[in-house]
């Protein structure tokens, strides 16, 4: 391979899942329209997305191939791997938040509530909801774990980047439980918003999937050891680019409710620091305000608190100086020059962006 294309890649990640839900379906079809409705809703949640975790797999990959290693459509179901862990992850991070929308679209477990109180059924749509939410979450995780494990690539291999896998999961879900508890104590210095941010999201959404490419293409420790001086710096770049976005973007381009972080009351880096720095009348606001419904003149002056204290342009700084740090690490990484090259792309198109 000598360039590299994303929408192709995007789109041949999407043929995959695809393919791999096909093969659901024909599996759950015994189980009648109940399954077929769960079925539709997890093809929902698996469509669209910037495709990173399965662009860094990849690449991690790349990075250590051989020339013998040529069995792409295996790679790709590996790659495609990490995404059914994404959408899982998603199912369930919306419903933890009573977020309503994901990616311009009710939140599933919004989609499965309207549905049964249009129909009338009896008991509670909103814990029918949530039911739906936890099960769709907890199948696309099980199925994240099968693609992985039936890619086709060799299997001493796949036993390798299992390990991996079993630790990303692990992090990433204990890294939730660390969020969800900071937001229930209703405080978070910079430190512990840091940890929750390196392990909810840092290391899953970069580190981990190049380490599990690497694994498959039989990397060593040094690799990884390369690697993941590239990609944890980047991966919390990539975050804390996220949580300006939660805060500063545009409902129409990132397809969430303005503000949405600070409505959900998300004790991110971003807020620790603003909290820290603001004159004591603003920090009081910006502290009782998380977590509440805004209206358009509370959020702005929530905007206004932030940055004013210089908590955006602080984390602006942040972003710039781990991308500069993770680009420097990759130099000195042992990998091949065209990965090298791609993952200085990668890099940029995670933390320049309006979504």
């Amino acid at each position: 391979m000598t360039s590299w294309d994303g929408a192709d890649f995007r789109e041949r990640v999407q043929a995959v899942l695809d393919a791999f839900l096909d093969e659901m379906g024909d599996r759950l079809a015994p189980l009648g329209p109940d399954a077929s409705r769960l079925l539709a809703e997890a093809r929902r949640s698996v469509r669209g997305g910037k495709r990173f975790r399965a662009a860094f797999c990849y690449w991690g990959f790349q990075a250590v191939r051989r020339s013998e290693d040529a069995d792409e459509d295996a790679l790709l179901r590996a790659c495609a791997a990490l995404e059914l862990l994404h959408a899982s992850a998603l199912v369930h991070d919306d419903y933890m938040d009573a977020s309503d929308t994901r990616r311009g679209r009710p939140a599933v477990h919004r989609a499965f509530e309207a549905e049964h109180r249009a129909t009338g059924w009896r008991g509670d749509p909103e814990q029918y909801g949530a039911a739906a939410a936890i099960l769709l979450g907890d199948l696309l995780l099980s199925w994240s774990e099968e693609l992985l494990r039936r890619c086709g690539l060799p299997l001493e291999r796949v036993a390798a980047a299992m390990g991996l896998f079993d630790l990303c999961r692990s992090e990433v879900i204990t890294g939730q439980f660390l969020d969800v508890s900071v937001q229930a104590r209703g405080a978070a210095d910079v430190d512990a918003a840091m940890t929750v941010l390196r392990y909810k999201s840092a290391k899953y959404s970069i580190e981990r999937p190049l380490h599990i490419g690497a694994a498959l293409a039989g990397g060593d420790d040094e690799v990884l050891a390369g690697l993941s001086a590239y990609g944890l710096p980047l991966g919390e770049a990539f975050q804390l680019r996220d949580d300006l976005l939660g805060v500063f973007g545009d409902t129409a381009t990132t397809g969430k409710p303005a503000g949405d972080d600070l409505v959900e009351g998300k004790r991110t880096v971003l807020v620790a620091l603003a909290l820290d720095a603001a004159p004591a009348e603003d920090a009081a606001l910006l502290d009782r305000s998380l977590g509440t419904l805004l209206d358009e003149a509370l959020l702005t002056e929530l905007r206004r608190i932030i940055d004013d204290s210089g908590a955006h342009a602080q984390v602006e700084g942040v972003i710039g100086d781990l991308v500069h740090r993770s680009l420097v690490s990759l130099e000195d990484a042992a990998v091949r020059d065209e990965a090298r090259a791609t993952l200085r792309d990668l890099a940029a198109a995670a933390t320049d962006r309006a979504v």
